[in-house]
């Protein structure tokens, strides 16, 4: 048997639990300021403590914990740059994948982002708030694989993540969903101007909300505006 084949077993059980705590945090099970706590953690999902520090560790590196001391470590708490930063990336990039996936829609293709936006509304109609996030996850992830650029695919990739975790932090659904439906008969029309217009006005208006309701006591600044 080969060291390789004697490793695996290890290196997958590391992956499941940094996978695991990853999306407690993305999807707000594990809030900002919650403390990650070794002992507990490793008994919830049945392992030893070594992957779920080895899992501590990489959360770190990614920027989504913090060690406040060499015994304590918490979910990291985003700053109000942090989170523009995030939203002014996400906004450039997601101009230039909804230009692209206008040229090259097609009636496959429509009815796939047709079919997400419907997802969506149902959930919302049925009261699952979280069912509905990962139907507008779909979307938005529908539109960059249409787009056709790897480079691309390859840098939202790496932001996946953070992303998801925006996504899920505005509570104005239905206002979500009118912007997903405008974004999508634009995307429809075909008419590349217009839907990068389209999907510039989605991501200010979602980061106005989630600036609002992250930061409330925080005066708005000229780009966090709803309309």
């Amino acid at each position: 048997m080969s060291s390789e084949q004697v490793r695996s077993p290890l290196a997958a059980v590391r992956e499941r639990v940094l996978e695991e705590l990853r999306e407690r945090i993305v999807s707000g099970v594990l809030r900002p300021g919650n403390r990650l706590v070794e002992r507990e953690l490793a008994k919830d999902l049945g392992v030893s403590r070594v992957p779920v520090r080895e899992a501590i560790r990489s959360l770190e590196a990614d920027g989504f914990v913090v060690a406040q001391s060499p015994r304590r470590v918490v979910v990291r708490q985003l700053s109000r740059v942090d989170v523009e930063e995030l939203f002014d990336v996400r906004e450039a990039l997601e101009v230039f994948a909804t230009g692209l996936a206008c040229q090259r829609v097609d009636p496959p293709a429509l009815r796939r982002l047709k079919c997400e936006v419907t997802d969506a509304a149902r959930a919302l109609a049925a009261g699952n708030v979280a069912q509905a996030a990962e139907a507008n996850l779909r979307f938005h992830q529908e539109i960059v694989t249409l787009a056709g650029n790897g480079l691309l695919l390859s840098m939202l990739h790496q932001l996946e993540d953070r992303l998801r975790w925006l996504f899920r932090q505005n509570e104005d659904w239905h206002r979500l969903q009118e912007e997903h439906v405008r974004l999508y008969e634009a995307i429809a029309s075909g008419d590349p101007e217009r839907a990068r217009a389209c999907a510039a006005e989605h991501v200010r208006v979602n980061r106005a909300l989630v600036l609002g309701l992250l930061f409330p006591d925080e005066s708005c600044t000229g780009d966090a505006k709803a309309g």
